[in-house]
This record gives structure tokens, C-alpha cells and sequence, in this order.
């Protein structure tokens, strides 16, 4: 259950970008909510990498429950991608700070993932409550 909880905590903090990036004035909002948008994002991409690992080593699963198995897994590489676009900004400031070029290219590669990211965030959404449900459900029986 943490991992659609997880999920959709991160996909509501990806969903504003859908918005924001319709918004000519979003660029300065976009910046003021980097930092933390950044280091949440790099923390669930970190956790659900772990979730992909724990995925790969309970195979076994597979075979008992396919569904959630496999649920599980889209959930976690939803969760990798949308926890790497949430901090690609702040990556990117760490690793090349200073440089106008680079920092250019930074803001056209955050345009074009914006609509993308809010895409993925209401999929993350709907992936999630399913697993929450279906954890509910599994535990239930």
C-alpha cells in the first residue's frame, strides 16, 4: 500500500506542471517551487528504483498474482519517471550552475516536459489508487 500511496502523493505534486506550463508567468513559479519539487523528486526516483529492485526480486509473485506483480512494476517505473522529471531542474542547477548555455537549454527541456509530467502525474494518479485498492483488496481476502 505504500508504494500507491507514495505514488500518488508524488503524481499530485507532478500535476501542477500540467497547468503551469500554459501559463507565460509559470517560469518564475516553476523556479520558486524547484528546490523542493527537485529533492522530492529525487528522493522517490531513489525509492522507487528500491521498488523496482524488490519487484525484479520477488518474481515468485509473478506466478501467485500476475496483475499485481505487474501493476506494481508500472507503478514503480511511473514513479522513477516522474521522481527524475521532478528533479532533473535541481540536478541540472547542482551539476552545471553558472552556465547561461546550459541553463538555456535547461529551461526549453523543462518546456517540453511540463505537459508530459502532468500526463504521467494524472497516470501516476490513477495507478496508484488502483494499487491501494487492490492492496486492500488482497488483504482483505
Amino acid at each position: 500500500m505504500i508504494w500507491g500511496i507514495s505514488l500518488i502523493f508524488l503524481s499530485v505534486f507532478a500535476v501542477p506542471s500540467l497547468l503551469l506550463y500554459k501559463n507565460p508567468n509559470a517560469s518564475e513559479l516553476l523556479e520558486k517551487v524547484e528546490p523542493y519539487q527537485g529533492w522530492i523528486g529525487i528522493f522517490f526516483c531513489i525509492w522507487a528504483l528500491i521498488g523496482i529492485v524488490v519487484m525484479m526480486a520477488s518474481m515468485d509473485v509473478l506466478k501467485t498474482n500476475p496483475i499485481w506483480w505487474i501493476t506494481c512494476l508500472i507503478g514503480c517505473s511511473i514513479q522513477t519517471l516522474l521522481g527524475f522529471m521532478l528533479g532533473y531542474g535541481l540536478i541540472n542547477k547542482i551539476i552545471k550552475s553558472g552556465n547561461p548555455v546550459s541553463m538555456k537549454k535547461q529551461d526549453e527541456f523543462r518546456q517540453k516536459i511540463a505537459p508530459k509530467q502532468g500526463k504521467l502525474g494524472i497516470i501516476g494518479i490513477i495507478v496508484g489508487i488502483w494499487l491501494v485498492i487492490a492492496d486492500l483488496l488482497l488483504n482483505a481476502s
